[in-house]
Formats: structure tokens, sequence, C-alpha cells
């Protein structure tokens, strides 16, 4: 394998700083969170208390005890990304259990990639008490049935990941994520040059999640903000846009019609991992070599992560899934008890399309793009991904290069 310049994630992250400070987001990253249980209060909680040991949810105890019936998350699938059953459940459960909540009082249930099935979730929740909902449909339409119902019955619903139609919202930047991947990509073809000389004018596909996602508009609008400028200069061609999709079989069915269209392709913006994956399986097949095709990615999934230290992904959104969990739940005690979150908690908005472009007051949480060279400092010491689950047999030597233990 050939080793990427020393230098590229200093780089990164220098560009990044300067983009999260133009975006409104902290810069701190959130392993460098620091805990301060002891002088965090339900009056002044803020997004920076949050932390892989959850030490915050100690001090809502109080909020847990004050209010009266269940929270209830509705996840949108488990076939097209992997982080609802391995991230966002186990900790959101851990997160209510340590605001003192009985495992009565809240759960977290799955709707397998179906509409109807979601809806029907939601209505079995306030049938068993549920006063809070905390849904993340894959149809912005689901979410308004879904709070409409919920109104008549006295619920009240929170947005997580996806905005809906709920009067709050939590999750991470998402338009910053899509910064992220753009400026990643930009900063890839830069190092990858020395490996291919056809970098020297990146001809792209540009791709994208499923174009009914509030959440895949945001990502595309981040990075399409980065690349628009390069592909009007002439200085990179866009070569395809397909239409856009979250399931990996239809993205890599996308990628192969254009990249047969346009087979002098050298990159490729990919929305995230899972999507990611089986075209760089398939160029693979092709004979791409490792490091000659830059390929973006987001969520920091263990395929992505060996994708990227076997240099065929270059980089990837770490999204810190325990920080919206615990914002989630907190934000869900808060309603729970009838008391209003804290601006200090609140400390963004965002425009919801689905509402007459209400302004909806928002968790919003910084993402951080990672690249081989910050594995080890960042998802890894996060406890978000194991070394011992990335560094399996085939990768042990990309783990030694890359000082991932």
């Amino acid at each position: 394998m050939l080793r990427i310049k020393a230098g590229f994630a200093t780089g990164a992250a220098v560009g990044a700083a300067f983009a999260a400070a133009a975006f409104g987001v902290a810069v701190s990253s959130a392993h460098q969170t620091t805990a301060r249980a002891a002088a965090v209060t339900p009056k002044n909680l803020s997004p920076k208390d949050f932390n892989t040991t959850m030490s915050a949810m100690a001090s809502l105890k109080g909020l847990a005890a004050k209010g009266k019936g269940n929270i209830d998350l509705i996840l949108p699938d488990t076939n097209t990304s992997a982080r609802y059953t391995e991230f966002d459940q186990p900790l959101f459960m851990k997160a209510m259990k340590l605001a003192g909540l009985k495992a009565s009082q809240y759960g977290v249930q799955n709707a397998q990639h179906s509409d109807s099935q979601f809806i029907t979730l939601a209505q079995s929740d306030i049938t068993k008490g549920a006063k809070v909902l905390l849904i993340d449909p894959e149809d912005p339409g689901t979410g308004a049935t879904v709070a409409k119902y919920a109104q008549k019955h006295g619920v009240k619903v929170i947005d997580y990941d996806r905005l809906t139609a709920g009067p709050y919202y939590d999750s991470f930047n998402n338009v910053y994520v899509g910064h992220l991947l753009g400026t990643g990509l930009a900063s890839c073809v830069a190092s990858w040059k020395m490996h291919n000389a056809s970098l020297a004018h990146p001809k792209v596909i540009v791709m994208r999640g499923d174009p009914t996602d509030n959440n895949a508009t945001q990502f595309f609008s981040g990075y399409n903000a980065v690349l628009s400028p390069l592909f009007k200069s002439g200085s990179w061609t866009e070569e395809a846009t397909p239409a856009g999709t979250w399931t990996p079989s239809t993205a890599l069915t996308e990628f192969q019609q254009a990249f047969t269209a346009h087979p002098s392709t050298n990159a490729l913006l990919s929305p995230n991992d899972e999507n990611a994956s089986p075209i760089i399986t398939y160029l693979q097949t092709q004979h791409v070599k490792p490091y000659t095709f830059p390929v973006t990615g987001q969520d920091a999934t263990q395929i992505g992560i060996q994708d990227m230290i076997a240099g065929y992904q270059c980089g990837t959104v770490y999204k810190p899934i325990f920080l919206e969990a615990e914002a989630g739940a907190a934000l869900a005690l808060y309603v729970r008890a009838g008391v209003k979150p804290p601006k200090s908690l609140l400390n963004g908005s965002v425009t919801n399309p689905n509402a007459h472009n209400a302004k909806v007051p928002s968790v919003l949480l910084t993402p951080e793009w990672v690249t081989p060279g910050t594995v080890e400092k960042t998802i890894v010491h996060d406890h978000f991904v194991p070394a011992k689950s990335i560094c399996t047999a085939t990768y042990k030597a990309d783990c030694r290069r890359y000082g991932i233990k």
C-alpha cells in the first residue's frame, strides 16, 4: 500500500476549523469534550456537556422524577444504515437509564423501512402511555401524520435526526456535514494527485441520498456549495448526478450506469459509507488501485474505516451518535416534565420546509471529517468502533501504518 502524505490530516483539520467558524459551529471535537457533571444543572445544560460517559444525564434525574408517562424513540430502518441498531438504540436507552427512568418508562422501536409500520408503532406507543415521541421517519409525510395523531392525543413530538414536524429538532448540523464532504473530497484530490496524475483535473460523479429526505437535501446543499464553483471554473468536471438513494444496492446501480457512460471518471462524492462500500468493491473489480480514485463517506462505519485505511475511501464524516442520543433524551425529559428546554441546550434553529418555513429550535451537534491518520484519536478513542473490529486479519498492516490499536 502507498502512504498518504503526512501533512494531509493537518491541512484538513485547519480547513475544518475555519469552516466551522464560518458555519457557527464549535470547533472542539467530541473526543475533546470534558465532563462537567458537577456544574451541570437543568438550567444550564448544553451540548458541550455531553460525552461518552453520559455523565450529564444524572443532572436530569429531577426532571425524570417530575415528568409522567413514557418516552419512545421510533427509528426508520435497519437495512440501509447500521447506525440505528449499533448506536442510536443502545445509546438512547443508556441515556434514559442514567437519567433515572425505569425500563418500563422508555423504549425504542424500528419501522423496518415501512412508513405504515412507523405510523402503527407511533399509535401503539401512544396507546401504551407515551407522552413524548422522538421520531425519525424516512418520509416527511409519515412524520406529519404521526405528529397530527400525537397532537390529538396530547402527546409531544420531537424530531430526531430528520426534520419533519416537531416543535424541537435534535440532529447534527447537516449542511455542515455536506460541507465537510465537499471540502474532504477537495483535500483528498489534492493529496492523491501524486498517485494519479489525472486528478490534476478531477472528473466527478456526484451522488446524493434519497431526494425526499430533508437530511439528504441539506447534505447536498453543503457539498454543492463547495463543488459548484470548482465545476463552474472548469478546473473540475461534473460527470453525472444520479437521482439519489439511501439503498446501497440502488446506489451501486446508479453509479455503474454513470461510470459506464463516463469511464474517465476519477472521483466520487458519496453521501455515506453504506452507499460507498459496494461501489468501492465494484471499482476494485475494475482494477482501480488504492489512492487513485477518491471516494467520500459519512457515519464512520467499520467497513467505511476499513476502506479508508486500505486506500479506497479517503475519509468519512464522523457523527458521534452518543451526542445525538444524549441530546434527544435530554429534550424528551424536559418536554415530559413540562419544562421549556434552556437556550443553552437549543443552540440553533432550522427552517422547516414542511411547515411553512417555520424556524424550529434545535440542538445542532458538530460532526468531524476523519481520515486514516485521525481514526485512532477520534473514532477509536470514543469507543465508537473498536480497533479490534477494524483491524481484522486483512487490515492489520493498514492499522499498523496508521497507528490504530
